[in-house]
């Protein structure tokens, strides 16, 4: 199940919008693998810009001291090269992950959706009655 989250606006909004989506597509590759989930349900890629020549990622971890950070640094950074198709840099932004908005977010999806059902079977159920 994917969650659906809100993400921040991206630079590369207004210069590259066609870069937009496959990006989020790439980033959906990278696992963070203590949560289980992919960076970008959780939130982390917090901005893409492009130029001409150079490419550059903001990520946040969801703990100052990820022992991860390393690693899904270079692999959000290798996916964002290679949609991009130019030299990228990714830096890790200081700014806290948002765990409770993480958490709201969950819970929709995962709540939202057993809410739906459950309203549908008892709307199927009365017909029984």
């Amino acid at each position: 199940m994917s969650i659906v989250r809100p993400r921040p606006e991206w630079k590369i909004n207004s210069t590259h919008p066609d870069l937009v989506e496959p990006l989020d597509q790439a980033f959906r590759e990278v696992l963070d693998p203590e949560i289980g989930l992919n960076i970008m349900e959780l939130g982390l890629i917090r901005d893409v810009m492009a130029q001409d020549d150079k490419a550059h990622v903001t990520m946040i971890m969801t703990t100052p001291f990820c022992p991860y950070a390393p690693a899904l640094l270079e692999m959000a950074r290798s996916k964002a090269e290679g949609v991009i198709q130019r030299p990228t840099t990714i830096e890790m932004g200081m700014e806290y992950w948002d765990a409770v908005g993480f958490a709201y977010f969950t819970y929709i999806a995962i709540y939202g959706v057993w809410a739906i059902l459950g309203a549908f079977g008892a709307w199927i159920s009365s017909w029984f009655r």
